[in-house]
């Protein structure tokens, strides 16, 4: 474990290699879960004040579902979540482009409708945060879904602090990310020895 500031870090972030490979997993991490992606009050204002924006992206479905039950819950866990749509574990933003679930949240983003890219758990993902009283703990999310991106992260020789180094500096900033990184290269140089 390696600690920045009030952050506990998995070994695993910087030991573990990882690539997001959409075209084998189909964006399936929108489509199954226990719950909805995690996300904090002030997203769920920021998604509620773009949602006019958003809506266009999303099936009739989605919208219904969105007026009735609204854009987040609190799921078993206690958890304030996305939520999904009825009797199904599909988030409702996801949509569904040539057999690949993507983000309505993100395509608004970057079709450049909105100046809000998702929420960071889905930005950060697999990399889960985990909210203790004095510190978080930032861990490594194994599900089997991701397996291939293990293998071309492998193929590629990127670890998962560097795909995912742009969420990384959104959520902590780059003087953090850049001890991660120090300490990171330290670390491996020392372990290799």
């Amino acid at each position: 474990m390696i600690q920045i500031d009030n952050t506990i870090v998995s070994l695993d972030i910087i030991e573990k290699q990882f690539f997001c490979d959409i075209s084998k997993c189909k964006g399936i991490c929108c489509y199954e879960g226990d719950s909805g992606a995690p996300v904090t009050p002030e997203e769920v204002k920021i998604i509620q004040s773009n949602l006019d924006k958003i809506i266009p992206y999303l099936s009739f479905q989605a919208v219904k579902n969105i007026k009735e039950n609204g854009i987040a819950y609190i799921d078993i866990d206690n958890s304030l979540v996305l939520s999904l749509m009825n009797k199904t574990e599909e988030c409702v933003f996801a949509l569904k482009v040539d057999g690949v679930y993507q983000c309505a949240i993100e395509k608004a983003y970057y079709d450049k409708k909105i100046d809000f890219i998702k929420p960071i758990s889905c930005h950060l993902y697999p990399i889960r945060i985990d909210q203790y009283e004095n510190y978080e703990a930032v861990n490594y999310h194994r599900w089997h879904i991701c397996n291939h991106a293990g293998l071309k992260g492998k193929a590629l020789k990127l670890s998962l602090k560097d795909f995912l180094k742009e969420p990384l500096i959104r959520k902590y900033g780059e003087k953090w990310y850049n001890t991660l990184d120090s300490i990171a290269k330290d670390y491996l140089e020392q372990k290799s020895k």
